[in-house]
């Protein structure tokens, strides 16, 4: 990631070559980098290409990147964001903001002046849009993944930790717009390089899972190979059995048989469920399938045998080559087949975006009909909070939406609405998102005009509905009882950080 002093140059060489240029498109190839298309411009880069905002972690940087990659088919919420609402906008300037490795890109758009901002915070780091006010509109990463002190609506504040130093500038040597394309040079590089290192791990790894089948596969043939043994004794068992079944009793566990070659009696277990006859069909047909057993494993230890030796040559093969020969014989479809077997890619990140009311997002949830889906709201801390608008919705929410670790509140004595805080697996949820909550709760209860209310909190796998109940009614096991002082600024605030309006 860039260092302060190295953000500071970059920042003053987008401000100088930059400041003026419309912006065209905004780009989003996965869920930590952004790239924008702008036209013109007090002194563009010589070549044509993008300004990349990246929170990638360890590599978090702006940049101008001339290789152009394909487009997603489907932009991510927050591209489309950026193209609704900032589309045309013009560059008015670029700064370092707060002191901190905080770059923010002033645009004046139809809505105003709106400001992208890229904060440099290591692995927390990510990129807002800002509204004219300075408050939080959108995220390229979830808030709960880098900062859980801001929310959508809210005004932006650095964080609490102090500002760093000015760092090392290790493009001291290189002046203007082609600090951007020198930037982008040295990451692109380090993100090669890492990306070799990993094809690398990942064929030794797909190397030893295949050494590792072929031994296993190697011990279950040699198994099968002492079929052969075990079929003889159940062959000898079966014709002992067959010369003495007349004198076999029924429902007997066992039959005692002389063996005249040996002169030895021989016990031979029997099923008492089966007749004699029966056990006499069973032991022949075990030594059948242990004969076949054998037969197999000995035409299979062979292919294994060429197996081996070719997985024997395919390793010596591969650590001779160097990291570009590496790279296009992991390419070709044998070793393809073997890395998609034994060490499949990394799914790609997805793409998401933490955002408030002003920000793109489907209404609702998905395949709940709109009469059951409660209200939903966002805390301070960014955690959802959701709201029954029905008796029957209700129900829904508390049995079937609601998770096990996520809270119920209620209202004691007072008819109300259901409501559940999404803990998202918390133990120990933010206490101002939990008053929120309970704000909420008597908010939506007949006890609304209330000063003080006491509203009980159960985890939801406390919460269970009664046989035959009506609409609405829930039992609680257990739970606590939080008395809550009304605070109506904390009231206006949840209310206002509505997701669904």
């Amino acid at each position: 990631m860039l260092s302060l002093a190295e953000l500071e140059r970059a920042a003053r060489a987008v401000d100088a070559s930059l400041r003026g240029a419309r912006l065209e498109r905004a780009l989003q190839r996965d869920a930590c980098e952004l790239e924008l298309e702008l036209a013109g411009g007090a002194a563009p880069p010589a070549e044509r290409g993008t300004l990349v905002l990246s929170c990638r972690p360890g590599a978090a940087r702006v940049a101008w990147r001339t290789a152009r990659a394909p487009a997603p088919p489907a932009p991510p919420p927050f591209a489309q964001y950026l193209r609704a609402h900032l589309g045309g906008a013009r560059l008015a300037g670029a700064r370092v903001r707060d002191g901190d490795r905080v770059l923010a890109l002033d645009f004046d758009a139809r809505e105003g002046r709106v400001q992208l901002v890229l904060q440099l915070l290591g692995p927390r780091s990510n990129v807002y849009v800002l509204d004219a006010s300075d408050r939080l509109v959108l995220s390229l990463r979830p808030l709960e993944e880098t900062r859980r002190d801001l929310a959508g609506g809210a005004p932006w504040r650095p964080p609490a930790s102090a500002p760093p130093r000015a760092g090392e500038d290790r493009f001291a040597q290189v002046e203007g717009a082609a600090l951007l394309a020198a930037i982008e040079a040295h990451y692109a590089a380090a993100a090669e390089e890492a990306e070799r290192g990993a094809l690398r791990r990942r064929l030794e790894t797909a190397l030893r899972r295949q050494r590792e089948a072929i031994a296993r596969k190697a011990r279950v043939l040699a198994e099968d190979v002492a079929a052969a043994q075990r079929a003889a004794e159940l062959g000898r068992l079966g014709e002992l059995l067959k010369g003495a079944l007349g004198s076999v009793p029924p429902r007997a566990s066992e039959a005692r048989v002389r063996d005249w070659a040996t002169g030895e009696e021989v016990a031979i277990p029997l099923d008492p469920a089966l007749s004699p006859s029966a056990n006499l069909e069973q032991l022949f047909k075990r030594q059948r399938k242990a004969e076949r057993q054998a037969l197999r494993a000995r035409q299979e230890e062979g292919a294994l045998a060429a197996r081996r030796e070719a997985a024997e040559r395919l390793e010596a093969e591969l650590a001779a080559l160097g990291d570009e020969a590496l790279a296009r014989r992991a390419a070709e479809p044998d070793l393809a087949r073997l890395l998609e077997r034994y060490a499949p890619a990394p799914a790609p990140a997805r793409a998401t975006s933490s955002a408030t009311a002003r920000a793109p997002r489907a209404r609702g949830i998905p395949d709940v009909p709109t009469r059951l889906q409660p209200k939903r709201y966002r805390s301070s801390a960014g955690l959802e909070i959701w709201v029954g608008k029905s008796d029957e919705g209700n129900d829904f929410l508390t049995t079937r939406l609601a998770r096990g670790r996520d809270l119920f509140f209620h209202v004691e004595g007072a008819p109300g609405s259901h409501v559940v805080l999404r803990t998202e697996g918390r133990d120990d949820p933010p206490s101002e998102s939990v008053l929120e909550a309970c704000e909420l709760a008597v908010h939506f209860s007949s006890a609304k005009r209330a000063g003080r209310a006491a509203v009980h909190v159960a985890a939801i796998k406390d919460v269970s509905k009664p046989k035959g109940a009506k609409p609405g009614l829930v039992h609680v096991h257990r739970g606590r009882t939080i008395q809550l002082r009304r605070d109506p600024a904390r009231l206006e605030r949840i209310l206002t950080a509505r997701l669904d309006t």
